[in-house]
C-alpha cells in the first residue's frame, strides 16, 4: 500500500491545527517532519451555522456527480477510499483524506461510506436517503444522544503518524459500549486495512475502556508532535541559542531566542522558540501574546536551528508551521512602538482597604487584581470563593518612594547614556536599587497597622504577598510574572519585609524592560500589594474563557492544572495537565495529563516546599472541569464580558479563585 499524505484536522472541526511543515530549502526553511497531532472532531449539526439552502445543496450534488458513486456498502481497495474521500489542502504535506460512514441499526448494522465530497454532513446524506425525516431536528440530535438511536454518524481517516486509519465521532456523542462495539465490527468487517478507534473525550476512552478496546486518544496523539504554535506572528531579529536566560544578561529586543525550555522569566525579545512542550499559559508565553512576537514550541529546535546561531533571521510562526529565513541585518532600528498610558494612580486613599466590599472601580488606588478580586468575592459564590485578604493602597507606595528618593533617583538614572544603551548596566543598577527598598527601615506606623490588619482579619495565618500595580492585568499589557509574589508568610516580622519585596519589584530587570519596550513611562508605575490568605491547595492552575486557538469557539474553556500550588503552572517548567471543555457538546477533551514528579505544598515555617507526586498522573475529574468552566464563565461575566486569564485552585470540594485578568490574544 502506498503511503497516504499527512493528517490534518478538519477545518470546519475547529481544534488546534498541531502541525509542522517538512519543507527544506537552501537560506528559507520551514523544519520538521509532518506530524499532526490530529484533534479533530466529527461535524456536528450544533456548530452548523446554517442548514444549506436548496440551490446550495443542489451545486453540491452536482459537483458530487463525477467524484463516483453516492455510497460504498464496503471498501476494498486504497482507490475506492480515495474516490470517497473529502481532501483539503491537496497537494501539501497538510492533506488529511477523510470519509463519513454512517451505520444503520434498523438494517441490521448496513454501513454506507459516502462519498464526503458530495455531503458535507451525515444529516445531508441521511436525509437524501430517507433514513432521516425532513428538517427534524429533534431526531437529527438523537442519533448523537439516544442510546436506542437508529443511525451512528463517525468518520474515517488516514492518520500517517500510527500509521494507519482510525474512526471516531463527536466529541459530544454519547456513545455506548455497545455502539462502540458495533461500529468496530462493521468497519473492520467492511473496510481492507485495520482500523483503531479514535477517543475524542474522556467518556469515549471510559467507553472504550468498558468495550474491550485500545483506543487511540487525543493525548497519545498530541505526546507526538513535533511542533506547537504558542503565539502566531512575524519578527525578524539576530537568532540566538541561550542554554539559560539567567546566565545571558546582554538579552537584546532584537534576539529571536531559542531556548532548551520556557524560562521562569524574560526581558522583552523578538522572538521566542523552545524545544520542550510547556503549558499555554505560563507566564512568558503570556507575555509573548501581550508583546505580540511569534511564540513556538519545536522539538529539537536547538539542533534544527544551530547554522542560524549568531545570524539576522526573519521567523515566521503560523498555525501551520514555522519558518526561519535569512536576512540582511537592518540598517536602521525598528520604529518605536506607541506609547502605552497607565491609569491614573488615586494617591488620596491612603487607608487598607479589605478585599469584601471592594468593586472594580477601586482599581484607581488598588489595582486592577485586587479590584477584581474583591468584585469577585461577592460575586461567586457559592459556585466559588475568593480566599479573604487586604490591599495596601497605591499611596503608601508613593509615600515610602518618595522617602527613600527613588523618583529622582530612577530620573537621574534614565538621563544616562550609559544606562540607556547598556543592557548590562540597568540590570546591576535596578538589582542595587531593590537592595535598598527591600533593605530600608520600614516606617513603623505602617508596618504596625499591617501586623494589625493581618491578625485581626486574617487571624495571623500564612498569607501570599502579591502586586497589584497599575502597570499589570491591562487589556493591552498584562505583566504577566513581571513583579514578586512573596509566598506563604507566617511571621509577623516577615510581613513588613514582603510588602517592600513586592514595592521593589517594581524595578525587577524584567518588569522595568517590558515597560521600555512597551513605552510606559516609568514615573507613573505605582505599586499597591494585596495580602491574601494562603490555601492549602489540591490541584491549582489557570483557565482561558476561550480556546486560545481558535477565537471563535467562545463555549470552549481551556485548563492547565497541576496538583499542590499553582506558582509551577505559571512557570511552565514542565508540562501541565491540559483540557478543553466544550459548554455546547459537554464533553472534555485532554491533550496532555501532567508531567510533574513533585508539587508545592506551604511549609509550616513559612514558604513553599516541593514534595514528590505519587499515584495516577490525572489531575482533574470530568466534574470538577465542569465545575471550573461553569465558574470561568461567570467571571467572565462580572468582568464585562471580556474573555478572562484566571488563576484558580482546588481545596477538598471548594473552587478558589486567585486571579482574574483579561486574555490577551497577541497573535497576528
Amino acid at each position: 500500500m502506498h503511503p497516504l499524505p499527512a493528517p490534518r484536522r478538519r477545518p470546519s472541526l475547529r481544534l488546534p491545527r498541531l502541525i509542522v511543515l517538512a519543507a527544506l530549502g537552501t537560506l528559507a526553511a520551514t523544519f520538521g517532519p509532518a506530524v499532526q497531532a490530529q484533534t479533530a472532531r466529527k461535524p456536528s449539526p450544533y456548530e452548523n451555522s446554517r442548514p444549506l439552502r436548496p440551490d446550495e445543496r443542489a451545486a453540491q450534488a452536482a459537483d458530487g456527480k463525477q467524484a463516483g458513486p453516492a455510497f460504498l456498502g464496503q471498501i476494498r481497495t486504497q482507490a475506492e477510499f480515495q474516490q470517497l474521500a473529502r481532501v483539503y489542502n491537496p497537494g501539501t504535506p497538510l492533506e488529511i483524506p477523510h470519509v463519513l460512514f454512517v451505520i444503520d441499526r434498523k438494517q441490521g448494522g448496513k454501513i454506507y461510506y459516502v462519498n464526503t465530497p458530495r455531503y458535507t454532513l451525515h444529516e445531508n446524506f441521511a436525509r437524501e436517503r430517507h433514513l432521516l425525516p425532513a428538517d427534524d431536528k429533534a431526531t437529527l440530535i438523537a442519533q448523537y444522544k439516544d442510546p436506542q438511536r437508529r443511525l451512528l454518524f463517525g468518520t474515517l481517516s488516514w492518520q500517517r503518524d500510527l500509521p494507519g486509519y482510525t474512526y471516531e465521532f463527536w466529541e459530544g456523542d454519547r456513545l455506548t459500549p455497545d455502539l462502540l462495539k458495533l461500529s468496530d465490527e462493521k468497519l473492520k468487517a467492511s473496510f481492507h486495512e485495520p482500523v483503531r478507534f479514535k477517543a475524542n473525550s474522556t467518556l469515549h476512552e471510559q467507553v472504550a475502556q468498558t468495550a474491550g478496546l485500545n483506543p487511540v486518544t487525543q493525548e497519545s496523539l498530541l505526546r507526538e508532535q513535533t511542533f506547537l504554535p504558542l503565539n502566531t506572528g512575524r519578527a525578524q531579529g539576530r537568532l540566538r541559542i541561550v542554554a539559560s536566560v539567567d546566565d545571558t544578561p546582554d538579552l537584546s529586543p532584537t534576539d529571536i531566542l531559542v531556548l532548551d525550555e520556557v524560562p521562569v522569566a524574560l526581558p522583552p525579545v523578538a522572538g521566542l522558540v523552545t524545544q520542550r512542550p510547556s503549558t499555554l499559559l505560563s507566564h512568558v508565553n503570556l507575555l509573548a501574546k501581550g508583546w505580540r512576537i511569534p511564540n513556538a514550541y519545536v522539538r529539537d529546535a536547538v539542533a534544527a536551528l544551530r547554522e542560524y546561531d549568531g545570524q539576522w533571521v526573519e521567523l515566521t510562526v503560523t498555525s501551520n508551521g514555522y519558518q526561519v529565513q535569512r536576512i540582511a541585518q537592518p540598517v536602521a532600528a525598528p520604529p518605536p512602538k506607541a506609547a502605552l498610558a497607565l491609569p491614573n494612580p488615586d494617591l488620596t486613599v491612603k487607608a487598607i482597604k479589605p478585599l469584601a466590599g471592594m468593586a472594580t472601580r477601586d482599581s484607581r488606588h488598588c489595582g486592577v487584581k485586587a479590584a477584581n478580586l474583591g468584585a469577585l468575592k461577592s460575586a461567586l459564590p457559592p459556585a466559588a470563593t475568593v480566599p479573604d485578604g487586604f490591599c495596601i493602597p497605591f499611596a503608601q507606595y508613593a509615600a515610602f518612594m518618595t522617602q527613600l528618593g527613588v523618583p529622582q533617583r530612577i530620573a537621574a538614572l534614565e538621563q544616562r547614556p550609559d544606562f540607556a544603551s547598556d543592557a548590562n548596566l540597568r540590570r546591576a543598577e535596578l538589582a542595587a536599587l531593590r537592595r535598598d527598598i527591600v533593605q530600608a527601615q520600614p516606617d513603623p506606623a505602617l508596618a504596625a497597622a499591617w501586623r494589625e490588619r493581618w491578625q485581626k482579619q486574617l487571624q495571623g495565618r500564612g498569607v501570599f504577598v502579591r502586586s497589584s500595580s497599575n502597570s499589570e492585568d491591562l487589556p493591552g499589557f498584562s505583566g504577566a510574572g513581571l513583579y514578586t509574589t512573596v509566598p506563604n508568610v507566617t511571621q509577623a516580622d516577615a510581613l513588613a519585609q514582603a510588602v517592600q519585596t513586592v514595592w521593589a519589584s517594581v524595578y525587577n530587570y524584567e518588569a522595568y524592560e517590558a515597560r521600555r519596550a512597551a513605552g510606559i513611562g516609568q514615573g507613573g508605575v505605582v505599586m499597591a500589594v494585596l495580602v491574601q490568605q494562603a490555601a492549602a491547595s489540591d490541584s491549582s492552575g489557570v483557565m482561558i474563557t476561550r480556546d486560545p486557538f481558535d477565537a471563535s469557539r467562545r463555549y470552549v474553556t481551556y485548563i492547565s492544572a497541576k496538583r499542590g500550588l499553582g506558582i509551577k503552572v505559571v512557570e511552565g517548567k514542565r508540562q501541565a495537565e491540559q483540557l478543553m471543555y466544550s459548554s455546547w457538546s459537554k464533553a472534555v477533551q485532554v491533550l496532555s495529563r501532567s508531567a510533574e514528579d513533585t508539587q508545592l505544598v506551604a511549609d509550616a515555617a513559612g514558604g513553599v516546599r516541593e514534595v514528590p507526586i505519587e499515584g495516577p498522573r490525572q489531575v482533574l475529574n470530568d466534574t470538577l472541569v465542569a465545575r471550573l468552566a461553569a465558574v470561568g464563565s461567570q467571571i467572565k461575566q462580572r468582568l464585562g464580558g471580556v474573555d478572562q486569564d484566571i488563576e484558580w485552585a482546588v481545596q477538598g470540594d471548594n473552587i478558589l479563585v486567585l486571579q482574574a485578568r483579561p486574555y490577551i490574544d497577541g497573535s497576528r
